[in-house]
């Protein structure tokens, strides 16, 4: 591939396409997603990426889901300046936060927390 070659890319070892297909709201789709890495073939074979493509897309699946649901980051007025990009790192650092939580999901470990000032306080102060 040229790109493994291209002195902008020190250390890419492969490139590849993931095509995808399905049903969404009742509407047929295809996309194409192209992704780079620098593990060689050796290490990372077509199945082995799409697996690291899939698990990649669970974990993104799941952050959006707990950012746009349990913290309503879809419902927020906010829409001028860097307000919403300072928001949205704040969002991310909750959900870091949240995962320390002894709770089944993010929506519990909020509830624990709001019912547990002192727990709140202390994981803020923690250094995790």
């Amino acid at each position: 591939m040229i790109l493994t070659v291209h002195p902008k890319w020190p250390g890419l070892k492969q490139g590849f396409r993931v095509r995808r297909w399905g049903i969404r709201k009742g509407k047929a789709y295809e996309e194409v997603v192209h992704g780079i890495t620098s593990r060689p073939p050796e290490k990372a074979d077509a199945k082995r990426l799409l697996e690291l493509v899939r698990e990649h897309g669970r974990i993104e699946n799941s952050l959006h889901y707990v950012r746009d649901v349990t913290l309503g980051e879809d419902a927020c007025p906010v829409r001028r300046g860097s307000a919403p990009q300072v928001l949205a790192a704040l969002r991310n650092v909750s959900v870091h936060l949240l995962a320390h939580v002894e709770a089944d999901n993010h929506a519990r470990a909020i509830r624990r927390l709001a019912a547990r000032f002192h727990e709140a306080i202390n994981l803020l102060a923690s250094p995790l």
